[in-house]
């Protein structure tokens, strides 16, 4: 599978992780993706997407791609078997100067790009797309078409900033101190959160915490799952399998035998830190 990425320029790096490209075969025919601190935008070339975002309801195809905000819970991808797509890794705030509504309203349900932009300007961006000479001038006309649409968002440098401490932290922080340290109460941080994000400071802090401890873990060699709470700053173990069945669905032991898989059957793959086999 091939995966190309590049860092954008100012001032759109203080927005998005990572523009990219991504195009092949698909290690499996469903992944798992546990919540990250991060929101996505989609850019489909191909077949359609297969997303299901909770277990209770079926999966749904998103043909133009997809946006979804920061998640608070575990979503299965369907990719086709010859997938292409360009895409956005946004910083969890990243997202919002280029909504048109607050971010708490998607949260936890994905929507086509469409419905984000508009069908004439998906449609006439995926044309420009499918028909660039290859994957950096695509990702340069992805970075151009943000440039064009990114606007001021009122409360951005608030939830930015404190977004940034909760990173820094790895999530371990109080949100008492946060609000206090910005000025503001601690209802109108949660606020402008759930507006620009989707999701309060005290869940966010959790993500980042779940995001730090599954990416200290080594599959590839035995891991003390106490000595892994405890340096995460889950007090109790029986709390730390309780966050991992919460962004998960899985037990640590059952998700360490997914990475593991994965590992083992695919190993160096484009995708292998972070997505799982669904199966």
């Amino acid at each position: 599978m091939e995966y190309v990425s590049r860092v954008p320029r100012p001032p759109l790096d203080e927005l998005i992780d990572d523009l990219y490209y991504l195009e092949g075969a698909p290690p499996y025919p469903r992944l798992t993706l546990p919540p990250m601190p991060s929101a996505v935008l989609i850019l489909n070339l191909g077949a359609p997407l297969r997303i299901r975002a909770s277990t209770d309801i079926e999966a749904a195809e998103y043909t133009d791609g997809c946006v979804v905000t920061t998640p608070t819970r575990a979503f299965e991808f369907g990719y086709p078997p010859g997938t292409r797509s360009v895409g956005v890794h946004f910083k969890p705030w990243g997202l919002a100067p280029f909504l048109p509504m607050p971010a708490a309203e998607l949260c936890d349900q994905p929507v086509t790009v469409e419905q984000i932009w508009g069908r004439p300007t998906t449609a006439e961006l995926q044309d420009r797309l499918a028909t660039a000479a290859g994957p950096h001038e695509m990702l340069t006309l992805l970075e151009e078409e943000l440039m064009r649409r990114l606007c001021e968002t009122a409360g951005l440098g608030l939830v930015r900033h404190t977004s940034s401490v909760i990173a820094a932290a790895t999530g371990a922080v109080a949100i008492g101190d946060l609000s206090a340290a910005a000025g503001v109460s601690s209802t109108h941080l949660a606020q402008r959160f759930k507006e620009l994000i989707g999701v309060t400071p005290k869940r966010l802090a959790r993500t980042y915490r779940f995001a730090a401890t599954v990416l200290a873990i080594d599959p590839a060699g035995p891991v003390d799952w106490a000595d892994l709470a405890g340096r995460a700053g889950y007090f109790y173990q029986a709390h730390f399998g309780h966050e991992f069945r919460t962004f998960t669905g899985l037990t640590p032991t059952r998700y360490l035998d997914r990475r593991r898989r994965f590992l083992r059957e695919h190993p160096s793959h484009a995708l292998d830190v972070g997505p799982l086999p669904a199966d």
